[in-house]
């Protein structure tokens, strides 16, 4: 049984605008996850500097335009936190990276069926 040709085209097109919207996501979230990567050794390095300075040393943290004196032990816990929801965004965006691979690969392999079942 032979699928008519409009109806391959249709088909065809469906899956390839599938494949370019796969393709387009991965290379965001793999941007995300570099971006997410420096961040979370910006914040490493901070907290190793954090903790090498003795207790009574004025640390100051950047509020818009302007800096606030903040106590050691709050901006400890801030830079925890942070790596935190770091973590989770990269735990996130690794279960999206898989997911956006398996949908180009499945496109990827339905058109050459789809052009294989054809010829």
């Amino acid at each position: 049984m032979s699928i008519p040709n409009e109806a391959l085209q249709k088909i065809l097109q469906e899956i390839g605008q599938k494949k370019a919207f796969a393709e387009q996501q991965l290379v965001l979230v793999r941007q995300q996850k570099v971006a997410n990567s420096r961040e979370s050794r910006m914040l490493q390095l901070t907290g190793s500097e954090m903790e090498s300075l003795p207790k009574e040393t004025k640390v100051y943290e950047g509020v818009g335009k302007m800096f606030v004196c903040t106590p050691i032990p709050d901006v400890q816990k801030r830079i925890k936190n942070e790596t935190e929801s770091l973590k989770t965004e990269l735990s996130n965006l690794n279960k999206k990276e898989d997911y956006l691979e398996k949908t180009y690969e499945n496109s990827k392999a339905s058109i050459e069926q789809v052009l294989g079942g054809r010829g």
